[in-house]
């Protein structure tokens, strides 16, 4: 994972930062409305699955892909050449990312109320 130099396409930080915290927060949306009591039996993984595969789709040319910190940093670790110094990043930006997702599906994915009538 990385972003300047250790980026596949040379983005910069803040290019980095913006597609780990959309695409997490993304991720983290489908999760919780795949999962949702409301949602089809059976359709969590292959929602997620896919999900993650147009994750990794997007953000490979970017940053190699994160979205979960736990991974980044086994990377880092053992990759050398200045990763570890990027981290912060790959730390930071799931963690807000996942924030917004959690609100934005909260906002999103408010249960309605039974709707009820004298009929």
């Amino acid at each position: 994972n990385g972003y300047g130099v250790l980026s596949p396409g040379g983005y910069t930080v803040a290019a980095a930062f913006l597609c780990e915290v959309v695409l997490t927060a993304i991720f983290l949306v489908v999760i919780m409305g795949s999962t949702h009591k409301r949602a089809p039996v059976g359709f969590a993984p292959i929602a997620i699955g896919l999900a993650l595969t147009l994750i990794h789709l997007i953000s490979i040319p970017v940053t190699n892909t994160s979205v979960n910190p736990a991974r980044s940093t086994a990377v880092a670790v053992f990759a050398g050449s200045g990763a570890i110094s990027q981290l912060w990043l790959f730390w930071l930006a799931p963690i807000l990312g996942g924030l917004i997702g959690g609100m934005l599906y909260g906002w999103l994915g408010r249960d309605e109320p039974p709707i009820t009538g004298n009929s």
